[in-house]
């Protein structure tokens, strides 16, 4: 099952939540920007159902991330969680961006789950190299710890952090609900992130509500927003991130990463993202470029 997937949405609060305390110490650390940089994408470039939509109606499949790259500016690219990318592989994704696209990597699973952090230094350095090799197109990377890494473990997590290099900006999702259960435990986690001068993710899904946990370690967020596959409520819950996001802009948020799942299978996600732009460009003064979508033909429409 997928994680904090859930089918009876009517039985929960979708509300978001207060932030921590610790957050006013990030607002008290920066100066508002008039000009906030927002990176909006999606998880994935190789869906079939954009053919027509998102992409020409032509588009091949070898040639979907060209395409993926002119309509948005960053992707959250799972596909290094199941393999470190090849340098052939880094060169074409640097060929495929437009200016100011940027790639956002996830640590492979083998450093993160199977191994959970401990020797994977082998590993570890080949997905640093080859993901700083995307150069200006690096955005933020994800360290995404599996359910069983709880708070004991942290002295695990701290080690590996300090071993990673300063110019790798890298954001820990946290999915044990030990993390969350206890403010104070939580609290001393945002201090730490920060002291280390790392970033966290929050994720925003109906069925686990807790990893909506609001902190930050750093005026840069991370968010995987998780939609029902364009339910109503999907647009709700954007509504009140874009009055969230224009009151942290007012206090200092420098970077928003903004990945948006449409659901299972992402068909929607386009529609959804092009929504969550027009809304940032309305309320929170942004000029972010729109995504240009084609209503799909369906096949005998015309007749």
């Amino acid at each position: 099952m997928e994680f904090g997937k859930i089918h009876n949405l009517d039985a929960v609060n979708l509300t978001l939540p207060p932030g921590p305390a610790f957050n006013g110490r990030i607002w008290a650390s920066v100066e508002p920007t008039n000009r906030p940089k927002v990176f909006i994408g999606g998880p994935i470039w190789a869906n079939k159902d954009y053919v027509g939509k998102v992409y020409p109606s032509h588009a091949k499949e070898r040639d979907f991330l060209h395409y993926y790259t002119r309509q948005f500016n960053t992707i959250e690219l799972n596909l290094t969680h199941y393999q470190i990318p090849t340098m052939g592989m880094i060169e074409k994704w640097k060929a495929e961006a437009t200016e100011n696209f940027t790639y956002c990597p996830k640590f492979p699973q083998i450093i993160s789950h199977e191994r959970q952090l401990l020797a994977t230094e082998g590993q570890t350095e080949e997905f640093v190299n080859a993901v700083l090799a995307l150069e200006e197109y690096l955005g933020m990377t994800f360290l995404q710890l599996p359910p069983f890494f709880g708070p004991d473990k942290w002295p695990i997590l701290e080690a590996y952090l300090k071993s990673l290099p300063d110019e790798l900006d890298v954001a820990v999702e946290f999915r044990h609900p030990d993390w969350f259960s206890k403010a104070s435990v939580w609290q001393q986690t945002l201090e730490r992130l920060y002291a280390l001068r790392r970033h966290v993710v929050i994720t925003d899904v109906a069925g686990r509500r807790d990893v909506l946990h609001m902190g930050l370690s750093s005026p840069v967020l991370t968010l995987r927003f998780i939609a029902n596959e364009g339910h109503a409520t999907d647009y709700m819950r954007t509504d009140a991130w874009i009055q969230r996001l224009k009151t942290w802009f007012d206090k200092g948020l420098q970077t928003a990463y903004l990945f948006i799942h449409g659901g299972s299978e992402n068909d929607t996600a386009p529609e959804l993202i092009l929504y969550w732009i027009r809304e940032l460009n309305t309320h929170c003064g942004l000029n972010l470029r729109e995504p240009v979508l084609q209503p799909k033909v369906v096949q005998g429409s015309l007749f």
